[in-house]
């Protein structure tokens, strides 16, 4: 393994020290498009300081523009907040992108209200780069990053509907947020997303009556969903509000109680044919299929094995 530099060394000491800009740097780091050397190195520097990030919960939420997916992970932080267990938190919030200049249009951060000196939190905003599935094409590296610092991983999606499953794949828990009445029904009666996530949030319940009704129609359609998939239950459904607070630290109990997967070797495998699609299509996954099964190194590994592979058959 090549030696880190001391500016890496330094800006990795000040990230586990819970410093934002140390970590903001790592971050600007890997969402260079041309980052894949400083990635190798990184992630290689951070695996031998035993900063693996098998212990951390990456938590997805989904759901369509309005739903107050902003407001509730607001909420949610401030709740977690309230614990002093010495447990941390990261959020990454992916913003709709200009298709001029392709940044953010919409800043999470204005509806997000953090304190801005308290070390167990950190945000972090990405703009989609007009990616269809909710999240940017660095996202997944920024979330491995996050995963090795932090106990908690929130990722909250640009919200556009039926194509925003892309988180899931990337979540040990996600979550799909409706809001009551707000068109969100018209979802209900559709399989696609509402087959992706493990729990339902029905946010905005401040009135009673109108969130009763959805609920009860959520569950329904979920039921329906059971009788026609066989092996799947019914998943949770939790009732929200940031104004009156209803559900909000039931939902944190709830989260707390998850389990980091295992094993992501399935994780890092879709994440490198998506790349590998991405880059040169359906010939460059035909010349991974050998390799794609081996997932025991780390994702920059498989990723100089799959560029020379696509290689060799480039020249035959």
């Amino acid at each position: 393994m090549k030696r880190p530099s001391a500016e890496l060394a330094e800006l990795i000491e000040g990230a586990r020290e819970g410093e934002k800009f140390p970590l903001a740097k790592l971050i600007s780091g890997l969402e260079r498009p041309d980052s894949f050397e400083f990635r190798k190195l990184l992630f290689e520097t951070l695996s031998s300081l035993g900063l693996d990030g098998k212990n951390s919960l990456t938590v997805g939420l989904t759901g369509t523009p309005g739903a107050g997916k902003s407001s509730l992970l607001g909420e949610l932080a401030s709740e977690f907040l309230k614990s002093d267990s010495g447990e941390t938190m990261a959020i990454v919030a992916v913003d709709p992108s200009s298709h001029i200049s392709g940044g953010s249009l919409l800043g999470d951060r204005t509806r997000l209200s953090l304190p801005a000196r308290e070390k167990r939190i950190y945000f972090r905003s990405q703009p989609s780069q007009l990616e269809l599935g909710g999240v940017n094409p660095y996202t997944y590296h920024v979330i491995r990053l996050l995963r090795r610092f932090f106990r908690y991983v929130f990722i909250e999606t640009v919200g556009i509907g039926q194509n925003e499953i892309e988180v899931s794949k990337l979540s040990d828990l996600s979550f799909l947020v409706l809001q009551p009445l707000g068109g969100d029904q018209v979802q209900f009666m559709k399989s696609g997303i509402m087959e992706v996530p493990d729990s339902f949030i029905l946010n905005k319940c401040d009135e009673t009556a109108l969130a009763n009704s959805s609920f009860h129609m959520l569950v329904t359609t979920l039921e329906f969903l059971k009788d026609v998939m066989p092996g799947k239950s019914v998943p949770p459904v939790f009732k929200t509000s940031t104004k009156t607070k209803q559900g909000i630290a039931e939902l944190l109990d709830f989260i707390r109680k998850a389990k980091p997967a295992p094993d992501r070797s399935e994780e890092t495998v879709l994440q490198l044919k998506k790349w590998i699609k991405n880059e040169y299509g359906n010939f460059g996954l035909r010349s991974i299929e050998s390799i794609s099964s081996d997932v025991s190194n780390e994702f920059e590994t498989l990723e100089e094995t799959a560029l020379r592979e696509i290689g060799k058959n480039l020249k035959s």
